[in-house]
């Protein structure tokens, strides 16, 4: 069973951040029995200016992705996926690649961050065989993508050891506004380079976080289902501060007793 949802999570309560700071393990706050949350910092890759950032929360086999992005060529689809495998790692962005004046393509980071394992579709199937199913893909230069939906017991238990990376395709190594190119895909020579090159790499880690965010990142043209307008993710740092003021003040009453 498979479905998107645009539901709003409350964040991380005060009570929470409190537990953390004394001495609370980070996995026990993120995870309960069958539980696991993740979240990854996404960084760019050859020079494309993409960014973003992704929560995942894994319960069994179904997962829900929340996933925030910015700075992707608009006006075009960019495949995006959890890459499972080699060093679940992203690769340094400065190696030398084979694409375009040295660019990286898909298949260089391959020993970085493995194969496809999971397409972050919009609609419909999310196997590894929808990794180039472009009319399925987000298009625009960034938003908020969200989306519930079951993963293969082997997914579900690299994700549950916190591994995995979160990857975004297409490149405009030109600078021309479109995928072009003489250089065709390594992945789908029906395809230019630019379409399947990665733009942008985070490697998943075991959250400290219970909940995901609320709010999003600034879209592009919200113009692709799975994408929402959204204003700048409040940050909690107001309600951590709460919490710790409460804890000293219990922590001196306990003392003056």
């Amino acid at each position: 069973m498979m479905r998107t949802t645009t539901k709003r999570v409350l964040p991380l309560f005060a009570a929470t951040a409190m537990l953390g700071m004394f001495g609370a393990s980070g996995a026990a706050l993120a995870e309960g029995p069958d539980t696991t949350s993740l979240e990854a910092n996404l960084t760019e890759l050859n020079d494309s200016g993409a960014s973003g950032s992704a929560w995942i929360t894994l319960d069994g086999n179904e997962v829900t992705v929340k996933l925030d992005s910015a700075g992707l060529l608009a006006g075009a689809p960019h495949a995006q996926h959890i890459h499972i495998g080699g060093k679940n790692e992203c690769p340094d962005p400065g190696m030398e690649g084979t694409g375009f004046e040295g660019a990286i393509r898909t298949t260089d980071a391959a020993d970085s961050y493995g194969a496809v394992a999971v397409s972050l579709t919009n609609d419909g199937d999310t196997s590894p065989d929808s990794a180039l199913a472009v009319d399925r893909f987000p298009a625009g230069e960034g938003g908020t993508y969200e989306r519930t939906f079951e993963v293969s017991d082997d997914v579900a238990a690299s994700l549950a050891k916190g591994e995995g990376s979160v990857v975004l395709h297409g490149v405009d190594h030109n600078g021309n506004g479109t995928y072009d190119g003489d250089q065709m895909s390594d992945l789908d020579e029906s395809l230019p380079s630019e379409a399947t090159d990665p733009a942008a790499c985070g490697a998943l880690q075991v959250s400290q976080m219970a909940d995901m965010p609320e709010g999003g990142a600034e879209t592009g043209d919200g113009t692709t289902a799975g994408i929402e307008n959204a204003g700048m993710m409040v940050a909690g740092g107001g309600l951590i501060a709460a919490a710790f003021a409460g804890a000293v003040a219990l922590r001196k009453r306990a003392l003056q007793k």
